[in-house]
């Protein structure tokens, strides 16, 4: 409880921490621009950070983050040792006034923590793709170079269509860019409705089971044990794929069907029927303690004995289940027959009963499916498009325009672009020290899972990345907002709206990016489109090294912080 106890600490003092970094950085062009003054841009950030949570669903990045390690090698000392080389890190760069990227940090401090963890009790030669998720590594690795990039490009195509001198060239060009942006979101929306879906079937589970199989039937090879769990698995891979084939059609045609609509044709087809004891298995073996059992497993030799019992008699539940779902026997009934398979505990019977009776299969299909709605984000992008372009109108065609006028225009819009940034920021930061808690409580047998988060994490990550922004980020807004390029209000709504943009993008994709890396290269883009010489290449130099060694340096600290606190405990 102990160490709990410090974790929740130490999380909470990273986030304040985080906010002297990210959140800095969502305020940094609208403070230097005064526009607002520093105490308006943190109310203004934080705001729009807490509407953030309504408008990302999936909260794909945070996902991301979490799924960095697998979760066999996640314990509260692997948590632990990772934080205190993120916050070590993350004060290092801070001091020097450089924006690294939390994310990275976190993610570094995560793998290095979590490799050095399984090397010691796997041994030296133990795979490191058996430790850390390699797609999830190289995907952020490669947008350590992407985001800005990105970030870069579109603020100096918004900067050149602001400035142009023909208005309705510029309408025409906006109104071109929002059509072909929300031909975009809905592809992503089509590609996430269907990955959701994939994973509702496990499709990805069983996929990386038989090639895990297939690797290890190399090296073992005529093992009847193994041969029989690939044939097991494959059977399962080929009958999850046929129905994820039935109903893909449907999922293409989700903005006209609906979530509801679709999940009605899948429970009537029978394409849940499978499915629906199995993911109700998992939810009653849950209410009993599993994952509390399954997280102490790694560490504690007696929890892992009971766990692989556990998880192998626990399979069994299906068949009673399957009778409950056909309304063959009662949930008492059920709950007995369960009970007889693998002891549920007098105190967890009442949750089982309530998991059981509150399934409904066909509700949990359309959450999945509508979890890949972005339809918020593309009617604030159409909304912000029109904002704007009336902006324009009024001030350049119905107003006389001046230089007073077209500056003050300018210096409103940025309270716009402002705001979506700090949303963009807010969907791609704000869950992880939520996730980090959930995690550390899980870990310990605090509770069964995320669902159960307790009402004062949320409030706690939110208040104590507030104040981080408001004590101690202004190194770094000083860096982003005048040390790389001078920032003009006109150029603030560019970076922003580009740093935005950019965000919006990735969040889409579950790519867990920078928000540091994003703004500095709008923020660069819109320097050089000045000149080249308007940006101050030595610090952007500084800023490019400080990115490529976030990672391996946060794993390395986290890696030997490991070591020291295993011997500590031991």
């Amino acid at each position: 409880m102990t160490l709990l106890i410090i974790i929740i600490a130490l999380a909470l003092i990273f986030d304040y921490i985080n906010g002297f970094h990210d959140s800095a950085n969502s305020i940094a062009t609208i403070v230097s621009t005064k526009v607002l003054t520093p105490l308006q841009a943190v109310l203004w950030a934080a705001l729009f950070n807490a509407v953030a949570y309504w408008i990302f669903k999936d909260h794909a990045v945070a996902n991301s983050i979490s799924k960095t390690v697998y979760k066999d090698f996640i314990t509260l000392p692997v948590i632990f040792s990772g934080l205190l080389a993120a916050i070590f890190w993350n004060l290092l760069t801070w001091w020097y006034g450089i924006p690294s990227s939390s994310s990275h940090t976190l993610i570094g401090g995560f793998a290095g923590a979590a490799i050095a963890h399984a090397l010691m009790i796997k041994g030296i030669d133990y795979s490191w793709s058996k430790i850390v998720d390699a797609d999830t590594i190289i995907k952020t690795v490669l947008f350590i170079f992407l985001a800005p990039i990105i970030g870069i490009i579109i603020s100096v195509f918004i900067t050149v269509v602001t400035i142009m001198r023909n208005i309705w060239w510029r309408l025409a060009i906006i109104s071109l860019s929002t059509f072909l942006t929300i031909l975009m979101f809905d592809r992503f929306e089509d590609a996430k409705v269907h990955e959701n879906i994939q994973k509702f079937y496990s499709i990805d589970k069983y996929s990386k089971e038989v090639k895990s199989l297939k690797d290890e039937l190399k090296i073992h090879s005529g093992d009847t044990v193994l041969i029989a769990k690939l044939k097991l698995n494959e059977e399962k891979l080929v009958k999850a794929n046929d129905t994820y084939e039935h109903i893909s059609p449907y999922l293409s045609k989700y903005d006209k069907l609906g979530a509801h609509a679709i999940a009605k044709v899948a429970a009537d087809s029978g394409w849940l029927k499978n499915t629906a004891a199995s993911k109700l298995k998992d939810a009653t073996r849950n209410a009993n303690d599993f994952l509390v059992l399954e997280a102490k497993a790694p560490d504690n030799k007696e929890a892992k004995v009971e766990y692989d019992i556990a998880k192998e008699k626990t399979e069994g539940y299906k068949e009673p289940l399957k009778k409950y779902l056909a309304h063959e026997i009662s949930v008492d009934s059920a709950i007995v027959e369960m009970n007889s398979i693998y002891p549920i505990k007098n105190e967890n019977v009442a949750k089982v009963k309530a998991k059981i009776a509150k399934f409904n299969i066909e509700k949990t299909f359309a959450e999945e499916v509508d979890k890949a709605d972005n339809s918020i984000i593309e009617y604030g992008i159409i909304g912000a498009a029109i904002l704007f372009m009336l902006i324009y109108v009024y001030v350049e065609k119905i107003k006389t325009p001046t230089a007073y006028t077209v500056a003050n225009m300018f210096k409103k819009l940025q309270l716009f672009s402002s705001a979506a940034f700090s949303i963009g920021h807010g969907g791609n930061d704000a869950q992880k020290v939520m996730g980090i808690i959930g995690a550390a409580l899980i870990a310990n047998g605090s509770i069964q899972d995320f669902g159960q988060l307790p009402s004062w994490v949320p409030v706690a990550c939110y208040l104590a990345i507030g104040l981080g922004t408001m004590s101690g980020g202004w190194k770094i807004v000083k860096t982003m907002g005048s040390k790389i390029t001078k920032v003009t209000p006109l150029e603030g709504v560019a970076a922003e709206t580009a740093g935005a943009f950019t965000l919006f993008f990735t969040g889409q994709m579950g790519i867990p990016v920078s928000t540091t890396h994003t703004i500095t290269g709008s923020i660069i883009g819109v320097g050089a489109t000045k000149r080249l010489s308007a940006v101050r290449w030595g610090v952007t130099t500084n800023l490019l090294w400080a990115w490529i060694l976030t990672i391996p340096v946060s794993g390395v600290l986290a890696a030997i912080t490991y070591l020291i606190v295993h011997y500590i405990l031991k």
